[in-house]
């Protein structure tokens, strides 16, 4: 397997859980790519590089790292070209980028989606995954998926897409995304996506946004949505899906920043520290981001850090899960009036409009508009999945709150990890806001697995009959 856009390394993570050899990621992001290399190449530094897939031919990548003849070497192609790259092309553009090699010069926003192109038409993949998020379905009243495997099917393959959401595969966290699956044509294999493992009722938000997705759902001019394939939804029946609570209660108690132990400055992600639970329960999530390909280092989880929370910490103890900002600020106008009063009891109070009245509220109440900034921050709720994980993490993780109120802070690095479903055994490198980008930018990687299972079945289920043309591509 290729894993184009690779970021980190979640498609490749679930893929190679299902068995699939990981050949080579192509990530231009240099933290990332070394994050990749290190995970599935360890040891081979070559592997580590970014490397830049607007300049690095097929032809180069496989004489680079020794895959083989490029029409053999690589049998799946995954990966996510942003969709900024090829959003507004359209049907005719499409068409026109196939054949016209700098086409990218006329539109920019081809130039990533042609290379992802390049590259299946190079390795002649016998199946491939693109990955996205639902707004694809209808992003400026075009229908990308729609465009992407009508594409497709002129290159050979037969292609469908749906919309999953990784918490019903076992992941802690709501993330929905669009998934799109090709094969060769000549294998005969149907696209098909895998049936939720986990229960869940989606919350308002997102359920309303997936029936917003779906109902702007088109098709291309002149014809129908014929490419569609309609998600599965979880059966009450089901085990329910993996909380937050599940997800992270077993990892150590962090108090440092509560009683001024925080610091600003770099986080030192490869310390590891012991874990606050050191047993859990076997067959539980816990356990499992524990021994999921390979287990953690005896001393402990690695990269449980945070952000310097100098003032907020205060305000994250008082809110209740599922408080969003409007509560959040109305928490620090209380602890704010609080401190005055205080002040004043010993005759110390500022006096109101002066500029020592105006520092100390700014120590205790954000300056961000209530209005304008409705769902900037939100505490976790402890029985329900977290909320997506932003790429922005690293700059604003507060949106994820940790539910516990004793603990008074965002989450770490290593809840990020494991709200996403990487294991404990996975490192992430350069310093805590590169981790946490690498992190956010992923496909959690069981929904990845949940994908690759099904895919590997079909593939599995040809035994040696793949037809001579596919088999030679």
């Amino acid at each position: 397997m290729l894993d184009l856009f690779s970021g980190c390394g979640g498609l490749s993570l679930g893929f190679n859980a299902a068995g699939f050899e990981i050949s080579a990621g192509v990530e231009f992001d240099p933290r990332a790519a070394e994050s990749h290399g290190a995970n599935f190449h360890p040891g081979q530094p070559i592997y580590a590089l970014p490397r830049d897939i607007t300049s690095l031919s097929p032809v180069e990548l496989a004489d680079t790292l020794d895959l083989g003849p490029v029409t053999s070497c690589i049998d799946v192609i995954v990966g996510g070209p942003p969709c900024q790259a090829f959003a507004r092309v359209g049907r005719p553009k499409l068409r026109e980028i196939e054949s016209h090699p700098e086409a990218f010069i006329r539109d920019p926003r081809a130039r990533l989606y042609l290379e992802y192109l390049a590259y299946v038409e190079a390795f002649q993949p016998l199946a491939l995954l693109m990955e996205n998020v639902p707004d694809v379905l209808n992003h400026g009243g075009q229908n990308i998926a729609e465009e992407t495997c009508e594409v497709l099917r002129d290159r050979g393959y037969v292609a469908g897409y749906t919309l999953l959401n990784s918490a019903f595969y076992g992941v802690p966290q709501m993330r929905e995304r669009m998934i799109l699956v090709a094969y060769r044509r000549e294998l005969g294999i149907e696209p098909s996506f895998p049936r939720p493992t986990r229960f869940l009722q989606l919350p308002r938000g997102y359920a309303s946004s997936r029936r917003v997705a779906l109902k702007l759902l088109k098709g291309l001019p002149g014809g129908d949505v014929n490419s569609y394939h309609p998600p599965a939804m979880p059966s009450p029946e089901l085990p329910p899906a993996v909380t937050a609570r599940e997800a992270l209660s077993d990892l150590p108690v962090l108090t440092a920043h509560l009683d001024g132990g925080s610091r600003r400055g770099r986080r030192a992600l490869e310390t590891a520290i012991g874990y606050g639970t050191p047993m859990v329960p076997e067959g539980s999530y816990a356990d499992f981001m524990r021994h999921w390909s390979g287990p953690a280092t005896a001393e402990g989880v690695t990269g449980h850090v945070i952000r310097h929370l100098p003032r907020d910490w205060r305000i994250f103890a008082r809110l209740a899960p599922g408080d969003e900002y409007p509560e959040a600020h109305a928490a620090a106008c209380v602890l704010f009036g609080e401190e005055l009063e205080r002040l004043a009891a010993v005759n110390a109070a500022p006096e109101s409009g002066s500029e020592a009245h105006d520092a100390l509220r700014a120590a205790f109440v954000p300056p961000y508009d209530v209005g304008k900034f409705p769902n900037k921050w939100r505490k976790m709720e402890p029985d329900l999945p977290a909320r997506t994980l932003m790429a922005h993490l690293g700059k604003d993780s507060y949106s994820h709150i940790h539910y516990d109120s004793t603990q008074a802070r965002t989450i770490s690095v290593r809840e990020a990890a494991r709200l996403q479903s990487f294991p404990d055994s996975f490192t992430f490198s350069g310093a805590m806001n590169a981790a946490f980008r690498q992190i956010g930018n992923a496909v959690p990687p069981l929904l990845a697995k949940a994908v690759a299972d099904e895919m590997s079945r079909n593939l599995a289920a040809l035994g040696t009959t793949i037809p001579t043309a596919a088999a030679s591509r």
